[in-house]
């Protein structure tokens, strides 16, 4: 597991400051270019885990460019190129303090919400006699405040959201319209690979120019969670778990060891072969979301092959 991409400290030519999330790291250049670098850190209930995740970073990044690229006719996004498998390079936005959650299945968060009893998540209703993993009426909106390095995304109401001017109701509008408009695209992508898009997240910003924009990832198994199509109704018919593509599994897992990311509780070992079954489950996603073979870079070297291929690119942009 040596060779895993942990975090970077890179030092380019014309950059002016580091942003260090969860997982990905972004590079700010004097141009108002931004290098977005996937790392293979993995975060669960918003709390980094102490290893990382063999190839999960390449999984990502590689997943996000894809699905950024086959919504593109109907979302404008920030991407500019991808000169590394863990790297992408776009325009620098103002990012917007709100997560677009958007669910077509009542299943993790909401789920555990609804079980405590509440049938209001985020100011929308979610209707009675409803079952785990049971489809919406139609897809709900359940926005979540941004969080930094290690807090925990909390839920937020549409109204709070302009009640408190973190986002004005004429862009607030445009988000709600290409929350659902990239969930529909999605929707269609997955179901063409046997796959129901489950629930999902998205992220915005706002150019220099006004432009809102799609950012971060997209439809990938850590920001979507995902259903098998095949048997997924006679699951739900029989009350048993659905078959899932996202990194559930690994929640799971963490709380059948007694972690749920709450104040005071210690992060469980993660042995080498659970950390491979990881890798490999990460890489299933990846297969099984595009419907291509999944190609290993080349991690001998991985944080100079980085550097490498972000000073080649930066070095062709016109100064």
């Amino acid at each position: 597991m040596a060779n895993t991409l942990m975090g970077t400290d890179f030092h380019f030519p014309g950059q002016k400051s580091v942003y260090r999330g969860k997982v990905r790291e972004v590079y700010h250049f004097e141009n108002d270019i931004l290098v977005m670098i996937a790392t293979d850190r993995l975060s669960a209930f918003d709390v980094v885990m102490p290893k990382g995740i063999p190839y999960k970073g390449q999984i990502l990044n590689q997943i996000a460019t894809k699905m950024m690229e086959a919504t593109q006719d109907i979302v404008p996004n920030w991407l500019m190129a991808t000169p590394d498998p863990n790297v992408a390079v776009g325009k620098a936005c103002t990012p917007f303090k709100v997560e677009m959650v958007i669910r077509g299945y009542l299943s993790g968060h909401a789920a555990r919400e609804y079980r405590l009893g509440k049938r209001l998540l985020c100011g929308v209703p979610m209707p009675d006699g409803m079952m785990e993993n049971d489809p919406f009426p139609e897809p709900i909106i359940t926005p979540a405040t941004k969080a930094e390095k290690g807090d925990h995304d909390e839920d937020i109401s549409r109204d709070d959201i302009l009640g408190r001017g973190i986002v004005s109701e004429e862009d607030y509008s445009i988000l709600e319209k290409y929350t659902r408009a990239l969930f529909q695209r999605g929707t269609e992508i997955a179901a063409g690979r046997d796959l129901i898009l489950v629930d999902t997240k998205y992220e915005f910003g706002k150019t220099k120019d006004g432009e809102i924009v799609l950012i971060d990832e997209i439809h990938t198994p850590d920001s979507s969670r995902y259903f098998y199509a095949q048997g997924y109704q006679e699951r739900q018919d029989r009350g048993e778990p659905q078959k899932q593509l996202s990194k559930e599994f690994v929640r799971q897992w963490l709380l059948s060891n007694g972690f749920q990311g709450l104040e005071g509780q210690t992060v469980p070992e993660m042995g080498d072969a659970y950390i491979q079954s990881v890798s490999e489950r990460y890489i299933e996603l990846y297969e099984n979301i595009t419907g291509e073979a999944f190609e290993k870079a080349d991690i001998s070297n991985i944080h100079e092959r980085i550097a490498l291929n972000i000073a080649t690119y930066l070095g062709q942009l016109s100064p």
